[in-house]
């Protein structure tokens, strides 16, 4: 279904007629979105003290897999859509929005009392082609506004927390103005960030606000500069007054890269001399150069999220922890990192029969210790 440019009071219209059943002990949405109608309010309990855990999202699955449906609804406080929020997705050309994939996952959110992040707003990656033609810093600033107060705007509240701007350093950056290339870097430089923020701000007031990054746990010169970057750019932003609240490590791990833990604890006491709280936004390990005998792999894997996870809890206590993913069956990695031995990758908390690993009952371990 294509969905134009609406009014957000059109939308609230259409949600009040959606129509919901239950399946296989969860709840299967039929008909137009629901999620702007109150929560579920689930029952208080001990898990509430303990760090909010989630996982990234697939729509498809969603739809077609009811175990991996049930999977999310047992065992994730947070959900942030894989992809169904990127610019690619929504955007298939300039005057179009497409939200049904969003939606779903939205319904799915809101009819099992699941909070929800936001990803992303201003990034380099998944942009559709139509916005190669966006030629001037007006017409730049205009394009990227104009779709925050879209998106954001129709999930006002539903959406809790956003990943306003993803990845804003270059790869090897040599001080806070190496930016990756990208049309927003390219048309606005290092205004684009503020622009993206401030409009978030004010399309959603209550929402908070998260600068994601990669690549900044790790010993070796190109992580110290990344890190060096990034507290510069922190200092920045907040030098301009420009709305932040959070900053997400993504934690995407590897076998071969040791943990700087003197340098990613410096980096997580500057954070926090900012007053900014810090998410782990996108932990998985990455095992393809891993022993193939799966006992000895998820017990390596296990042990690079514990040494990981430890360095982080000691200086500040994470406001959540979010896996990309939650099970083997759907992950990036392979994707990427296929192994050499042509054995299926491990490096989510579920396998694919959504079996509990070593790597579940660390993170269930550090959002006890933490909390």
């Amino acid at each position: 279904m294509l969905i134009e440019r609406r009014t957000r009071r059109d939308f609230l219209a259409g949600a009040a007629k959606a129509a919901v059943l239950g399946l296989s002990g969860t709840t299967v949405l039929s008909g137009v979105s629901a999620f702007a109608t109150p929560p579920i309010e689930p029952p208080a309990s001990a898990a509430e003290k303990l760090i909010p855990y989630g996982a990234a999202v697939r729509s498809d699955a969603l739809a077609s897999d009811l175990t991996y449906r049930a999977a999310m609804a047992a065992n994730c406080q947070i959900i942030v859509p894989e992809s169904e929020l990127k610019w690619t997705e929504l955007r298939p050309t300039r005057d179009q929005y497409r939200f049904e994939k969003a939606d779903a996952i939205l319904d799915f959110a809101r009819l099992n009392g699941i909070d929800v992040r936001g990803h992303t707003l201003a990034w380099s990656g998944a942009m559709p082609a139509w916005t190669d033609a966006i030629a001037t810093p007006v017409e730049a600033e205009r394009e990227l506004v104009d779709h925050i107060q879209t998106v954001v705007g129709r999930y006002r509240g539903a959406v809790q927390c956003w990943d306003v701007v993803n990845e804003p350093l270059a790869h090897w950056p040599e001080d806070d103005a190496s930016f990756r290339p990208s049309i927003w870097a390219s048309r606005l430089r290092g205004n684009y960030l503020p622009i993206a923020l401030r409009a978030t701000a004010a399309a959603d007031p209550g929402a908070r606000l998260v600068l994601n990054e990669y690549d900044l746990e790790f010993s070796g010169p190109r992580f110290m500069a990344r890190r060096h970057a990034l507290i510069r750019l922190l200092r920045t932003l907040r030098d301009r007054d420009v709305p932040l609240h959070a900053v997400g490590l993504q934690a995407h791990l590897f076998a071969d890269r040791a943990i700087d833990r003197d340098g990613l604890q410096t980096l997580l006491a500057e954070i926090a001399k900012l007053k900014l709280d810090v998410l782990i936004t996108q932990l998985d390990v990455i095992d393809y150069e891993l022993p193939g005998k799966v006992s000895e792999r998820d017990a390596q894997v296990a042990s690079l999220a514990a040494g990981f996870l430890k360095t982080v809890c000691e200086v500040a206590c994470p406001k959540a922890i979010v896996t990309w993913g939650l099970s083997d069956r759907y992950s990036w990695v392979p994707t990427y990192f296929k192994r050499p031995d042509g054995l299926p990758n491990r490096p989510l908390p579920l396998d694919a029969d959504l079996r509990p690993k070593p790597l579940y009952d660390v993170i269930e371990e550090f959002r006890r210790k933490a909390a």
